[in-house]
């Protein structure tokens, strides 16, 4: 499936003054769909927040900022949060927010010398990238596999049956 336009939007994706990772998730997506927002059409939008309790991960901008991350989640559990928003033709709007449990293994100096060596960190929700080399630190996954990677899939599916989406018939 290939979307008819890809809209970016450039939005400031740091959380706001005591705003809790969950409610960071699903702001940023209802922001984003409402910057792409065509009328008329389905407009699709999510966002990943990496959280380790109470604190949302921040996407690395450098490699010190990557380290102190992983780090942070090494040997830990913490929840991968997708917010996705969706209009549909009408204007409806519908949001969902999917919480997936991610454990990592106790990560060696090295392991995360390596990794950051690979810049796979760059741009990513709490600085790794679960489909790549970061695969290798995950003990256990409770939840949507596609959430951590960005966009939760079978969720959006629903949202989008829900709201009359049907797929185009090959």
């Amino acid at each position: 499936m290939v979307p008819d336009t890809v809209v970016a939007t450039d939005l400031d994706e740091t959380p706001l003054k005591d705003e809790l990772p969950r409610q960071a998730a699903i702001r940023l997506a209802r922001a984003k769909v409402d910057a792409a927002a065509v009328p008329g059409a389905f407009v699709l939008a999510a966002d990943t927040v990496v959280a380790c309790g109470r604190r949302a991960l921040p996407k690395p901008a450098d490699a010190a900022t990557a380290d102190a991350c992983l780090t942070l989640l090494s040997g830990r559990r913490h929840r991968v949060l997708g917010g996705v928003a969706l209009v549909a033709p009408d204007g409806m709007l519908v949001e969902r927010l999917v919480s997936t449990a991610v454990t990592f293994k106790r990560l060696t100096p090295q392991e995360r010398a390596a990794y950051l060596a690979s810049g796979e960190w760059r741009d990513k929700a709490g600085g790794y990238a679960i489909q790549g080399r970061a695969a290798l630190f995950v003990r256990a996954l409770s939840g949507s596999y596609s959430n951590v990677v960005g966009l939760p899939l079978f969720e959006t599916a629903q949202m989008l049956a829900g709201l009359g989406w049907r797929a185009p018939s090959p």
